[in-house]
């Protein structure tokens, strides 16, 4: 059998460039459906790699192990509907609307939104956790406040990212930590000389766009309406909110995404039909086709009427596609070419920083998946940075601020299909919004090359 050849720098640059152009112009200029588009970069990539002599078998294989690596997102797919639908049924999230709107002011609105996701994602080491629960609480308040939706997307984004990036319990950060071959810890120390000046500019910026929304004040009249249309849905109890405290508890036991969720949606289906008073065979229905609710207003009629495993669909079908191509572009080898190209004309250590972070994005715009973002980057970079003489902690920090920050404001990552679907909008309309996902990468490249929080090693570490 024939081995197929390996792909030059231009003939990458073609492959994955041509990429990059069917993605954006079909999205931006002609308003192509994603999955189209993506579809036909998979045709594009399959020409390329059928020209190195892949057949149509090993074409086929690639793209399954790409998918074979995504399987955890998509099962988290499924239970993140089934999750959103048991919270609606139990009155959860309505009774969280209920109380919040008495209690928020739209001045404050925005910091105490930032704030809150970050503790909860740091918490529970779950950004999509997060939005799914809290954000989607948040968007309603936005929506009853007269706050722009993106605006509040892109805070609860930017909220829930920082745990993701910072947790001790978050999936990418130990695997950042394990791609670099470094302790969790001190990765996170590492993290900190980067993290908490954007944390504070993020903090500031919210708050003086959060004031020019204070006088937006609910009049008395619509918030009574409000609250009397979510206690006529509802059963509105302090109870309801058990399923998110079981969702907390558990996830700061360490118990794994997976049964926390399944104990969560449990305590919100007994609660469904004994303070709900719901039929269950209506509740076990809303798991598959979502929550439905009928109080002829439609701002709140548009919170509630969402969840279930359908809605998830659309998601679930991009991520499948995006983790294909993805396994495709990994397996011919195009997105190494490119990377070891620039890796032969990377000199400086704030350089090979800065080049760490950038493939960080280009990965993830290639292969639709933080995972494999970062394990790449791990592989590509790590001898380079023992050269260099820099800590293995640099790596981990600039894999982390390059791959799992840019995952949510790219539409066709999981990240970034599974947001659109929860928080009912693309990623390129919250993203200007989502202030640490950029602010983030930027401001660690430019500190790179002033010089700041660069570690090195005493002597150059053994591999």
């Amino acid at each position: 059998m024939t081995t197929p050849d390996q792909p030059g720098l231009r003939q990458s640059l073609v492959a994955f460039g041509g990429v990059i152009c069917i993605v954006v112009v079909g999205l931006l200029w002609f308003g192509v459906d994603l999955h189209v588009l993506l579809i036909a970069s998979l045709v594009w990539i399959s020409g390329h790699s059928a020209a190195l002599g892949f057949r149509f078998h090993s074409i086929r294989q690639a793209m399954i192990a790409g998918i074979e690596k995504g399987l955890g997102a998509i099962f988290i797919f499924i239970l993140i509907g089934i999750l959103i639908a048991a919270l609606l049924e139990s009155g959860t999230i309505g009774s969280l609307v209920y109380y919040g709107v008495d209690i928020l002011h739209p001045a404050a609105f925005l910091p105490v939104s930032l704030i809150l996701c970050s503790l909860m994602s740091v918490a529970t080491g779950t950004a999509w956790g997060t939005v799914a629960t809290i954000g989607v609480v948040l968007m309603g308040l936005g929506t009853a406040l007269g706050i722009p939706l993106p605006l509040v997307a892109g805070t609860v984004v930017s909220g829930a990212s920082f745990g993701d990036k910072m947790s001790p319990v978050s999936d990418t950060t130990v695997l950042a930590a394990m791609s670099a071959e470094t302790n969790v810890y001190e990765h996170i120390k590492a993290m900190l000389y980067t993290t908490i000046p954007t944390y504070a500019v993020c903090l500031v910026l919210f708050t003086v766009i959060g004031l020019s929304y204070g006088e937006n004040a609910i009049p008395v009249e619509q918030l009574v309406t409000l609250k009397n249309q979510l206690a006529i849905e509802f059963a509105i109890n302090p109870l309801t909110l058990l399923p998110l405290f079981v969702l907390l508890v558990l996830s700061l036991a360490r118990i794994s995404v997976e049964p926390s969720m399944l104990a969560s949606v449990a305590t919100a289906l007994l609660l469904a039909v004994i303070v709900q008073d719901r039929p269950l065979t209506d509740v076990l229905a809303s798991l598959n086709v979502g929550y439905v609710s009928s109080t002829g207003a439609g701002q709140l009629d548009a919170l509630l009427n969402r969840g279930g495993i359908q809605s998830m669909m659309w998601t679930l079908s991009l991520a499948l596609v995006a983790l294909a191509l993805g396994g495709l572009l990994d397996r011919a080898g195009f997105v190494r070419v490119l990377m070891s190209g620039l890796l032969a004309r990377v000199k400086r250590s704030a350089s090979l920083m800065a080049a760490t972070i950038g493939s960080g994005v280009v990965a993830n715009m290639s292969m639709g998946e933080a995972y494999l973002s970062i394990i790449f980057g791990g592989q590509i970079f790590r001898e380079s940075y023992r050269a260099n003489r820099l800590q293995k902690v640099m790596l981990s920090r600039c894999l982390e601020e390059g791959a799992t920050l840019s995952t949510s404001l790219i539409p066709w990552t999981t990240a970034g299909a599974f947001y659109a679907g929860v928080l009912g909008m693309s990623a390129l309309e919250y993203a200007p919004w989502a202030f640490f996902n950029y602010i983030n990468p930027v401001l660690s490249v430019i500190l790179a090359y002033m010089g700041f929080g660069i570690f090195r090693q005493k002597a150059i570490e053994r591999p």
